[in-house]
């Protein structure tokens, strides 16, 4: 049972009326009214017990949009239900409304819509739903919390999907009209022709010059039904924030770009999230399915607060992966996780794989090495020259062992890493 505001503004009109009129027969009499309403509006309210509750809606949606989720409020009961109806869910789903009046005559059913603007990856639940129902005077109600289960997994936002029109344009040109004369592993034969000035002179067909009587040289195009796997760091450095974005989920927006744009240049793109144990995976999928299958292998991924095995991670990917292909592994550019635990590996990876690591950069970095304002913002200033310094120095050493670096801020990791495939292409090497 609950109470409502106009049972307490009664309770008080009951205890100033004896000192206005003191006398017990009149506090009795007026406490006696009051108790015989609050037992009949009991009573007369809608029995909350009687409702059915069913779910229907929206089972997924994009970080940011809008999702729709109804409640249908079936009254089995012989009386009418009418109230207030609280859906609850996590703060993180930001549903709303929060309240909403419910009546439902018996043997009806009621619709009631929630719409919900996620501000975090993952599953979404609902919590519970609490319906009062009020008597006709409106002093008392029955309350009830019933359980309502329904989830909607939030997806990867995907931002950078913006910039795939215009890879896919330079994917093109380079694999269309313009074709490769860079020989070099990667690379598929593709027509023969004459021999003009600047060629490649290993290009040269010997058998074909032979029979010809001219000079000819065999045109090359990039490979295709190469091998791209994607590898996400969800370690401890995954879970630092540039900006209001977590690193993991600049390196997702990242992965799923280069994933679509390697599987229209008709590669095989697998995914593999990885900390010290597998997280996620994602194999075998076809060139439609693979993003929604990257997508949904995100969406409950969280950073997690330990130190990433960087000896696993190589071990899973050297048994998982015979043939040499592109690895790309998005982490941070950590020079104690890098040098302990993948510097000394990085031989064993690059000898069977063209390696590229993808590392998000803070700009705020840049803007404090910039300031000088004050004698605080000079201390910054140093701190953060000697952090990149120490950024440009694991670039290099990192380069020194044949792997690709991609370093960039949050806004621009996704088209770099994008560029950065493009340009293997371009040159032979994938």
């Amino acid at each position: 049972m609950a109470l409502t505001g106009r049972l307490g503004l009664l309770a008080l009109l009951g205890a100033i009326l004896p000192i206005v009129l003191p006398s017990w027969w009149t506090l009795a009499a007026l406490w006696g009214v009051l108790l015989a309403a609050l037992a009949v509006d009991l009573t007369l309210a809608g029995n909350v017990r009687a409702l059915r509750l069913h779910r229907e809606g929206d089972t997924s949606v994009r970080l940011g949009e809008t999702a729709r989720v109804s409640l249908i409020v079936e009254n089995t009961g012989r009386r009418r239900v009418k109230g207030r109806l609280r859906d609850v869910w996590p703060p993180s789903a930001a549903a709303g409304p929060r309240v909403v009046k419910l009546d439902v005559p018996a043997g009806e059913r009621r619709r009631v819509e929630t719409t919900l603007v996620p501000t975090r990856r993952g599953d979404r639940q609902a919590v519970t739903v609490t319906i009062r129902s009020s008597g006709p005077l409106g002093l008392a109600a029955r309350q009830l919390s019933r359980r309502a289960p329904w989830t909607v997994r939030v997806l990867p936002a995907f931002p950078s999907r913006r910039h795939l029109p215009g890879k896919l344009a330079k994917l093109r040109e380079l694999t269309g009209q313009h074709v490769a004369l860079i020989r070099g592993q990667g690379t598929e034969f593709d027509s023969l022709r004459e021999y003009v000035d600047g060629d490649d002179v290993r290009s040269i067909d010997w058998r074909a010059t032979a029979r010809r009587r001219d000079v000819v040289v065999r045109t090359w195009r990039p490979e295709r039904d190469r091998r791209i796997y994607l590898v996400l760091d969800t370690g401890r450095t995954s879970a630092g924030r540039v900006g209001d974005i977590p690193r993991l989920d600049c390196s997702m927006d990242a992965a799923l770009l280069l994933g679509a744009l390697a599987s229209r240049a008709g590669d095989r793109v697998d995914l593999l999230a990885y900390d010290r144990r597998v997280r996620a995976r994602v194999e075998g999928a076809s060139r439609t399915d693979l993003l929604p299958a990257m997508v949904r292998a995100m969406a409950p991924l969280e950073p997690e607060l330990i130190e990433s095995d960087a000896a696993g991670m190589v071990s899973t990917l050297m048994s998982r992966v015979r043939q040499r292909c592109l690895v790309v592994l998005l982490t941070e550019l950590n020079s104690a996780a890098i040098e302990e635990g993948l510097l000394p590996l990085l031989p064993q990876l690059t000898a069977r794989h063209l390696v590229m690591i993808a590392a998000v950069a803070d700009p705020r970095v840049g803007e404090m090495a910039a300031a000088r304002g004050d004698l605080a913002a000079v201390y910054d200033a140093a701190a953060a020259e000697r952090a990149r310094a120490e950024r440009r120095r694991l670039t290099a050493e990192l380069r020194g062992y044949g792997v690709e670096v991609v370093d960039a801020p949050p806004a621009d990791i996704a088209p770099a890493l994008a560029d950065a495939y493009l340009a293997l292409k371009a040159a032979g090497r994938l």
